[in-house]
């Protein structure tokens, strides 16, 4: 057990995670359980070298509460056009009831660097995407790029907040058949699971990173470690395994 405890902080589980996911892999197996406090206490404490102090560098740490763009005041130049409000967004993409609906937003770094990150609303699966710059035509360009290689059944739906990012929004509705909902403004909570998963891939890109150094391939990556860490709200299930299950489930 002490392996599979190490190798899963080295992944940069949390001790939650891991100890759910132990009961979850062991169900029968009462010697492959272990509280998250104990694995905390083993990290924090050192009692009697349990876990080896390298470990604890592969803890998350909690960073403050990213102030989402929309919450500063915009003048009329700054409306988006034709823009749908998320009130009229289908009640399947409200209540998570399928999948291919999806939140997003863009994550930003040092030098005006950005990436775009896409969260499937009912498995919290994440795409981290590679763009230009945060205007428009940059922006929609990754997203399309991206969300077209998704299959036909996971594209349904949008949900963004008011960021002229995608005031080009038509143009990827056109491009991907994905409609576009718009969060009401000062209004971050309406995409909760996005600005929750944002936090956790603070992890990987730090406030202050160069984020145009990173290839898609290498965001890719980043992605796949946080698709493949089992999380509470889904009862201990990877965001991998839910999205499969889930569309198992429909077809």
């Amino acid at each position: 057990m002490r392996y599979a405890v190490e190798r899963k902080l080295c992944r940069e589980w949390s001790p939650e995670q891991v100890s759910g996911w132990l009961k979850n892999r062991y169900a029968d197996d009462e010697a492959m359980r272990v509280s998250h406090e104990t694995i905390y206490r083993s990290l924090f404490v050192q009692a009697r070298g349990v876990l080896k102090k390298e470990l604890q560098y592969h803890l998350r740490t909690q960073r403050k509460m990213r102030h989402s763009r929309s919450s500063s005041t915009k003048g009329a130049r700054n409306k988006i056009a034709d823009a749908v409000s998320i009130h009229e967004r289908p009640p399947e993409a409200a209540d998570r009831a399928v999948p291919g609906h999806w939140e997003g937003d863009l994550v930003s770094g040092a030098n005006n660097t950005h990436v775009a990150t896409l969260v499937e609303r009912r498995s919290r699966f994440t795409i981290i995407v590679k763009v230009k710059g945060k205007d428009t035509v940059s922006v929609v360009a990754g997203l399309k790029r991206e969300v077209k290689r998704l299959p036909q059944h996971l594209r349904k739906s949008l949900t963004w907040d008011r960021g002229m990012e995608l005031a080009n929004h038509k143009d990827f509705t056109i491009a991907t058949d994905v409609k576009v909902y718009f969060c009401d403004p000062r209004s971050p909570w309406q995409r909760g699971t996005n600005e929750n998963t944002n936090r956790l891939l603070r992890q990987y890109l730090p406030h202050g990173t160069q984020l145009d150094q990173y290839s898609q391939a290498e965001l890719n990556k980043i992605a796949a470690r946080l698709n493949e860490r089992p999380r509470k709200t889904l009862g201990f299930m990877s965001p991998a395994d839910k999205l499969c299950e889930a569309v198992a489930a429909t077809h």
